[in-house]
């Protein structure tokens, strides 16, 4: 029993559930009532309006359902009306490509229509294939069963309109537990860690965590609206910005991790720091649990003792064996980090009747704003540009290879370009071998079906799971769900008398397809991300500056989440997760110089030290008296100001002059700072911001 409601709690279970219903649908009503030749092409119509799907309110799948219907009701006539000339089609196929995978750069709800209309094209040439004609019967059906499917997704959207806000909510925490697991590795008590291997493994679990956040913030921002949020809504929304200030406490850093670990090696506290930490851990994962099932959070009791201990320990070291003041502070101000990060997991979400509750939305707010958004991506430059130039080649190099082959029964090809040929060297490897892998599988076991279960409407619930199955997988097992689409359209064919004979084609057809996906990523306006890197690099120290500035001001006027300041950080966070992806394309690339892939795993490493001392200062925010808030000021924005200008040597190629005094100088100075507690701990994380601005400017020269 509890199995079963761990499934209906998952995150696919309605997507899967709802796609199962819309296939069975389809499948009885054309084996009882309707034509038998409009299955196939209304199956495949159910399964590219799934895939246009999007997680928005009934209202936002309304409009995006309208409009995904018109873009699949042109898409599909223009495919009917030049299938049967290859010379028109040869230029409606790359120029039609182009144009769809271009409009995806307005916004993501767009992407994920354009991407949608491009599948379904290719599902109208194979639906056509099957059926062996070119009437309008085929497109109707086309439409009719994506319109089918909209009409569930929408009485799916008004019955449970806030599921999709919880389950965003869910995997926001557990990546924050996640993140929490990765910083408490970092407080093993060990001599001689390799805290740069840490240092990289907190990166990629904190590249997640900025997704999460944004996968929430876009739910949050379509279920409210402008409206003043009330009863759940308004707990969730609270639960949102809890969840922003967890994640900015447990990206902070305190002290250098290395020398905190032999500074304490003769003690107990940095154990303690990590079992607190990874309780905390566990507090979030049950916190994400809750969510899910709309149940209140039970009693957390042991991340208590557990930070109870913590007090007395670090009572008993500063007694016994009273460190230098640098260090006095960080341990001060990390154990008050520590016993906030406990109060945020314990918050149930309220929100404050003064607090600023603004979210900034992804989405363009005019047609204008839209086409705009694509123009500005319209040069060499932009990947979106690149992308859409390499697959709209390669689709017309699949269609001019399955001309010379065998030109009536080949768009398998297309398919399979368009599926593997992804922006980057790295995902295109890596759905490469996915794609021939469960291509090869599905075909292996769709002969054995058809060999073994006897012929008709038997075989009508293989073909109505197999399809089902692929949205089980295509999230997180694309090999598999390559496996199930692959049994699904095999069965499909046999409906039509064609099971056998697609077999072998499609093995070939696959083969060849996926060639030209790696052809045209290898050869035609390569991106490699090591040329993209500096770039990269410079938006993410501009986008520090931008942080630094606006905490820099909370230290003289009080601390404030609001808009500006929450916008800020996460821009901040978003820059170093895109530094972080490239990187990880990188160093999957053919061609670079060893030294390049050091190098940039080094350039990564110092920009999440910034980051987490940017962090460190915000998590701090406090107001300071007027002199100590002046100079505070002057400190932050002459390293703001380094940045900006490290981030434009770095685009020149240009070497950037040192911020920090000598090494010597700025190592004594972190020892002993005048001032109040606050005011020393600000002075250091703004030098130790200097020596991280030093160390990249001397990775940029070497």
């Amino acid at each position: 029993m509890m199995s079963l409601r761990h499934l209906a709690e998952s995150d696919r279970f309605a997507d899967v559930l709802r796609v199962f219903l819309a296939l069975a649908g389809i499948t009885a009503w054309c084996t009882l009532y309707g034509p038998a030749d409009a299955i196939v092409p209304a199956l495949l119509g159910a399964i590219a309006c799934a895939l246009a799907e999007t997680d928005d309110a009934w209202r936002g799948r309304l409009r995006g359902l309208l409009v995904t219907l018109l873009c699949f009701a042109l898409a599909a006539t223009a495919v009917r009306a030049t299938i049967g000339t290859p010379q028109g089609f040869a230029l409606l196929l790359p120029v039609g490509t182009f144009l769809l995978v271009m409009l995806g750069a307005a916004s993501g709800r767009y992407a994920t229509i354009a991407t949608a209309t491009l599948i379904l094209a290719v599902y109208t040439m194979i639906a056509s294939d099957a059926a062996g004609g070119r009437g309008t019967a085929g497109t109707l059906a086309l439409v009719g069963g994506a319109a089918w499917y909209g009409v569930l997704s929408l009485l799916w959207s008004a019955l449970a309109p806030q599921r999709a806000v919880r389950h965003a909510l869910a995997r926001l925490f557990e990546s924050l537990a996640a993140l929490i697991d990765a910083k408490a590795a970092q407080f093993e008590p060990v001599r001689g860690l390799d805290h740069d291997a840490l240092a990289l493994d907190f990166s990629r679990r904190n590249q997640r965590t900025v997704q999460a956040l944004t996968d929430a913030r876009v739910a949050l921002i379509d279920r409210i609206g402008r409206r003043q949020p009330r009863g759940r809504a308004a707990s969730r929304l609270a639960m949102f910005f809890v969840a922003q200030d967890i994640h900015e406490r447990i990206t902070s850093s305190h002290y250098p991790y290395d020398e905190l670990a032999s500074a304490l090696y003769h003690s107990d506290l940095m154990f303690r720091f990590g079992r607190l930490l990874r309780l905390q851990a566990q507090a979030c994962r049950e916190r994400a649990d809750a969510i899910r099932r709309v149940e209140p959070l039970h009693s957390i009791a042991l991340p208590h003792a557990a930070l109870d201990d913590l007090r007395e320990a670090m009572a008993f070291h500063l007694r016994t064996q009273p460190p230098e003041d640098a260090l006095a502070d960080a341990l001060a101000a990390l154990l008050r980090n520590m016993e906030s990060l406990q109060l945020l997991i314990e918050d149930e979400g309220s929100l404050r009747d003064d607090s600023d509750i603004a979210l900034q939305g992804n989405e363009p707010s005019s047609m204008g704003d839209a086409l705009r958004r694509v123009r500005l991506r319209l040069n060499r430059r932009s990947m979106h540009f690149r992308h859409a130039m390499r697959l709209a080649i390669g689709m017309l190099g699949g269609y001019l290879v399955m001309l010379a082959l065998h030109p009536l029964h080949g768009y398998w090809i297309l398919l399979t370009t368009l599926f593997v040929c992804q922006p980057g060297y790295g995902a295109t490897r890596r759905r490469f071998v996915q794609r021939i892998v469960g291509t090869t599988a599905g075909l292996v076991v769709g002969w054995a079906l058809l060999r073994a279960l006897p012929g008709g409407d038997w075989r009508l619930p293989v073909l109505v799971a197999s399809g089902a199955a692929f949205f089980a997988f295509r999230l997180r097992r694309y090999a598999l769900a390559t496996g199930a689409i692959t049994l699904f359209v095999l069965l499909c064919f046999d409906r039509v008398g064609a099971g056998y004979d697609a077999i072998g084609p499609r093995l070939l057809d696959t083969l060849l397809g996926a060639a030209a996906a790696a052809l045209v990523i290898r050869y035609v306006l390569p991106d490699w991300r090591v040329r993209r890197l500096d770039d990269l690099v410079a938006d993410a120290l501009l986008a520090y500056g931008r942080y630094l500035v606006r905490i820099a001001a909370q230290y003289s006027a009080g601390r404030e989440d609001d808009l500006g300041y929450r916008i800020a950080r996460r821009d901040a966070h978003a820059a170093q997760a895109v530094v972080a992806g490239n990187v990880a394309e990188l160093l999957g690339e053919p061609g670079h110089a060893p030294g390049q892939g050091e190098r940039a795993l080094r350039l990564l490493t110092a920009l999440q030290a910034a980051l987490s001392h940017l962090s460190t200062l915000g998590t701090h925010r406090q107001a300071l008296a007027g002199e100590d808030a002046a100079a505070v000021d002057a400190t932050a924005h002459r390293v703001a100001y380094g940045f900006d200008a490290l981030a434009e040597h770095l685009r020149a190629g240009t070497p950037a002059p040192m911020l920090s005094t000598p090494a010597v100088t700025v190592e004594t100075s972190l020892r002993s700072l005048p001032g109040g507690e606050t005011r020393r701990l600000v002075d250091r994380q703004c030098l130790l911001l200097m020596r991280v601005h030093d160390r990249i400017a001397a990775i940029a020269q070497g």
